[in-house]
């Protein structure tokens, strides 16, 4: 089995007689001896590791991917292997740990701790519901991962506990395994296992060209999600028919989505993270589709349009959408190597000032309603309007505010611009024709060395090329 506990037998698993055993354990043909190819992008995981091994150097580090969740009884959410740990290996199998350990020749050796595979030589193939081959499918087990990751020892699960008695002290990632955490004493965080997630999340701050190409991937995916929701507005009655159709574009070109879809018709729209998504779709409304495919490499697309169900915005709503994409454009003046993380925001909230101004819904003047000791905005605009893109859809969550909230932008570093205005229904403070309108329009850029390069141009959002686009999709679908 493995280090973690054997599940307890289940009252309804079935005793299986001897005489089924014996003739389950026969006539097989014999495992290939035949290694798999090295991973294909096992350069760069070598190189995330060396870069890693020189933030430690002489430490021991152990990275653990984490286990399937229970969802439940005796159900489990699909397995997503842990950030960390797959930008790391590659590796997408779950239970598996990563212990990077100082080598002779300066450095550090990868050991990489997975699930055996016995192959049919060991009845838990078929008597095992959890991890049995012929339940939920092979794993490469301990030597086809050594090669396969190019790593330079790979280990049974099962020798983790007594490989890491001979190093009392080590740098553990915490909060992804319990098992891994209660070899370790004391089973919590230290301030050494604090520096390695942050170290973490720092290098992972920068992207590598693999992974630009991967985000490239997992935004046009997303546009092509975004159109399967666009040809259905016509027909669809309900948000969770959206949610289901840009659902299926996400299991069909990637891994899953990248977080929970937000498809929020009407007034759902003022709501930040609405995912209940069981309203109706109503031709007058807007639908503020804020959706990302994962891909088969996780890495997860951000994207969010704000489309006019009927295929055109009404006046109030073209209003109130063209302050929100020219308080984007303003952001976008201000992502470039050497600004810090948070001047597109302000630039951002700037212009949505101005505009509430404007309109007669902020009654102070600009300054005084951006005032630190006041900011007023933020009744209409809660969230700032950018976070780090990658692995995790607000990725690199573990670094330093001072390098990360409050630090300089550089070259490498990707993140979404989102400014959004949300009218409550019940705002007595916003003239009732704007009452139940919720924009956000959000894209994903990465910060080049001059500036930066909008992932996600191709995804029109200027309010008279969304009218378009709608029309031109819906009009296609028509031609088929």
């Amino acid at each position: 089995m493995t280090f973690l506990k054997e599940l307890p037998k289940k009252k309804q698993d079935p005793v299986n007689p001897p005489a089924l055993l014996e003739f389950m354990m026969k006539d097989w043909k014999p495992q290939s001896a035949a290694l798999p190819k090295v991973h294909r992008h096992a350069k760069n995981f070598r190189a995330r590791r060396d870069a890693l091994s020189a933030l430690f150097p002489g430490d021991v580090l152990v990275i653990p991917t984490g286990h399937e969740q229970v969802r439940a009884n005796d159900t489990h959410f699909r397995f997503r292997a842990g950030s960390d740990f797959f930008w790391l290996t590659g590796n997408l199998e779950p239970d598996c740990v990563l212990v990077m350990v100082p080598g002779a020749r300066g450095g550090h050796d990868a050991h990489l701790f997975v699930e055996p595979n016995p192959g049919r030589t060991n009845e838990t193939f078929f008597t095992d519901r959890h991890k049995g081959e012929l339940w939920v499918g092979p794993r490469f087990g301990v030597v086809q991962s050594c090669a396969h990751f190019d790593v330079e020892f790979a280990h049974g699960l099962p020798d983790l506990a007594k490989f890491l008695e001979k190093y009392p002290l080590c740098r553990v990632l915490r909060g992804l395994s319990p098992a891994v955490d209660t070899l370790r004493s004391p089973a919590h965080e230290r301030p050494e296992d604090k520096e390695l997630a942050i170290g973490l999340g720092e290098l992972r701050l920068i992207k590598d060209s693999l992974e630009v190409t991967e985000l490239k991937k997992v935004v046009d995916a997303t546009r092509r999600g975004f159109e399967d929701v666009i040809r259905a507005l016509g027909t669809a009655k309900s948000e969770r028919e959206v949610e289901g159709l840009f659902g299926l574009r996400a299991r069909v070109e990637g891994n899953d989505v990248g977080y929970g879809t937000i498809a929020a018709s009407g007034a759902h729209a003022c709501i930040l993270h609405w995912t209940n998504n069981d309203g109706a779709l109503k031709k007058k409304d807007l639908l503020l589709l804020d959706a990302g495919v994962e891909g088969l490499a996780l890495y997860t697309a951000d994207i969010t349009r704000t489309l006019p169900i009927g295929g055109k915005f009404s006046k109030e709503q073209r209003e109130i959408y063209e302050l929100v994409w020219a308080a984007q454009q303003a952001a976008f003046g201000a992502v470039k190597p050497g600004n810090d993380f948070m001047e597109p925001n302000r630039r951002a909230m700037r212009v949505l000032a101005e505009g509430l101004v404007k309109l007669g819904i902020l009654k102070v003047p600009v300054d005084e309603a951006l005032a630190d000791e006041k900011q007023f905005y933020k009744r209409y605009s809660l969230h700032n309007v950018s976070h780090m893109l990658g692995l995790d859809v607000h990725d690199c969550a573990k670094a330093r505010m001072e390098v990360y909230r409050y630090g300089p932008l550089k070259a490498g570093m990707v993140l979404t611009v989102e400014p959004g205005l949300y009218f409550q229904e019940d705002d007595l403070t916003v003239p009732k024709k704007y009452r139940g309108i919720g924009v956000r329009i959000e894209d994903d850029l990465l910060v080049t060395a001059k500036g930066f390069a909008n992932l996600s141009k191709a995804i029109p959002s200027e309010a008279g090329a969304v009218e378009k686009w709608m029309k031109s999709v819906r009009l296609a679908d028509r031609r088929r």
